[in-house]
């Protein structure tokens, strides 16, 4: 398997997607701004959203990936497709038993995840009931992620990389009748929006037991029973989520801590939409087709093949996401004044938010690198250690964040994000060295302060030439003028950025021009 040129489908297809949510993002912003419609919604959606990225981006495949790659070597696609059923079919009557209790417990709930939300009753009770209404997309996405550990272990990587795509032609689709309605910041908006979310998990579920059919393995249900491999996937799974998904935990306790301050839900929920697409298009892409890559090789004893796959994952990764952060560091007011402000979302909702997407993009390329790391720990199939390391991460971002909170606000919780970003990947990296199951080849300890480097010079242009045109972004200039300067801006980073890399041997314009025309 080509890792680059997996990683590209998949990252194709997640950029794809992550542009479709910026013009789902748009019309949110849009129709609802940061109002008490607005906080309610998001809490709704991102409580199953947790799930799904908790699930969906590698953490449940952390665990069932190899197990199902290890039947699928030693007994065949008949042997898979049994452990597959066993599992289907456990993960089925969890989930639904998981979901009745939730929609009745959901005030109590509700009180958890945002307990801010208390003091103002139409907007706690407007929360829940939005919450109960997009929660099925609990049950949805889980089996999605089970189905595309499936597909990925059979090294069909399309089909799980495009199906998130339908979420946001659902929501675009609801949003655009809510606007020819006339709704606006009206709690039907908020209603309309989370039976799109539940939709569209259904959806996005036919989608891929249909790319299972047709690649030969599909799932009958049977009677639920803890089987060995089960129990194995269980023990395993539960630290695996933990741990792949503790980028995710945090900006859920970011989200309980915002919800003490007013509007602030909002700003950290657009902050989060604009990094996510670095995020999802490089390391979340990397680290789908890394883990089951490494499987295989370690499978077969090949200790070298994996290394050098990793240390290539990292050096790309690297090469894409540090310019990325340090992009959004220079200059977040003009991407975050093009993207959101218009409608409900004014000047002063673009600042806070501008401020906090800066404060998140200094761990982005950390986010990054627990996607490079961690699959090298799932691959042994050791889950636990970075459990352990999620853990600390968690409880250093918890403290981080109550103590800037009441410092900075809503920009003191993404600087603690980023924070237990940094020491997550850290100790995940120390570890796999020591261990003697990762050694950074002379090539990757040569390119990457190259690459920090010409990262840096490209954020010192764009932020000079970005204060040059500032006065372009505001509200006054018309939207059109203001999106050809932003991509005249991006194509100066770009342009820099690569020059420079190409110049210092940060990266070679012929390599990348290779790895593309094999790809």
């Amino acid at each position: 398997m080509n890792l680059f040129r997996s990683a590209a489908t998949v990252g194709g297809y997640t950029l794809i997607s992550r542009v479709l949510g910026f013009v789902r993002d748009v019309l949110i912003a849009a129709l609802l701004g940061t109002g008490p419609v607005a906080d309610a919604f998001v809490v709704a959606f991102r409580f199953p959203n947790l799930f799904r990225r908790l699930f969906g981006e590698g953490a449940f495949n952390a665990a069932f990936v190899p197990l199902f790659a290890k039947r699928l070597e030693e007994e065949g696609r008949a042997g898979a497709r049994a452990f597959g059923e066993q599992v289907f079919t456990v993960l089925l009557a969890t989930l639904l038993v998981l979901t009745i209790i939730a929609e009745i417990a959901m005030p109590w709930l509700m009180v958890v995840i945002a307990p801010g939300f208390v003091a103002e009753g139409d907007k706690f009770d407007l929360a829940v009931f939005l919450t109960r209404i997009a929660f099925p997309y609990l049950v949805f996405m889980s089996l999605v992620a089970m189905l595309s550990g499936v597909l990925n272990s059979l090294g069909r990587f399309a089909a799980a990389a495009a199906a998130p795509i339908l979420l946001n032609v659902v929501l675009i689709s609801v949003l655009s009748i809510a606007a020819l309605l006339a709704w606006g910041n009206s709690p039907k908006t908020g209603v309309i929006l989370a039976w799109g979310v539940a939709v569209a998990g259904a959806l996005q579920f036919i989608m891929l037991a249909v790319a299972c059919y047709r690649a030969g393995m599909s799932f009958t249900l049977k009677r639920p029973r803890l089987t060995p491999g089960v129990r194995r996937l269980v023990q395993l799974g539960i630290p695996g989520i933990i741990a792949g998904g503790i980028t995710q935990i945090n900006i859920v306790i970011g989200t309980i801590i915002a919800s003490l301050q007013a509007g602030a839900v909002s700003y950290l929920y657009y902050a989060d939409r604009v990094y996510q697409l670095p995020l999802g298009v490089v390391g979340i892409a990397i680290g789908i087709v890394l883990l089951p890559d490494l499987s295989r090789r370690l499978g077969a004893g090949d200790g070298a093949g994996a290394d050098a796959s990793q240390n290539r994952a990292l050096e790309y990764s690297m090469l894409l996401t540090v310019p990325a952060a340090v992009a959004l560091v220079a200059m977040p007011q003009p991407v975050v004044q093009v993207l959101f402000e218009r409608g409900a979302f004014g000047a002063a909702d673009t600042e806070a938010t501008a401020w906090a997407l800066a404060a998140f993009a200094l761990g982005l390329p950390s986010f990054v690198m627990i996607k490079v790391f961690s699959p090298g720990y799932f691959a042994r199939e050791d889950t636990r250690t970075p459990m352990i390391y999620a853990g600390i991460g968690m409880i250093a971002n918890v403290a981080a964040s109550l103590l800037l909170f009441w410092q900075i606000g809503h920009v003191g919780i993404a600087v603690a994000s980023s924070i237990a970003g940094w020491l997550n990947a850290g100790l995940l990296w120390f570890t796999l060295a020591r261990r003697g199951q990762y050694t950074p080849d002379m090539r990757l300890v040569s390119r990457l302060p190259r690459i920090v480097f010409s990262s840096f010079v490209m954020g010192v242009a764009v932020w000079a030439a970005a204060e040059l045109v500032q006065d372009v972004f505001t509200s006054e200039v018309g939207l059109a003028v203001r999106i050809v300067v932003l991509a005249g801006l991006v194509a100066l980073g770009a342009a820099v950025y690569f020059a420079t890399a190409n110049f210092i041997g940060a990266a070679r314009v012929s390599e990348l021009r290779e790895q593309f025309r094999r790809s």
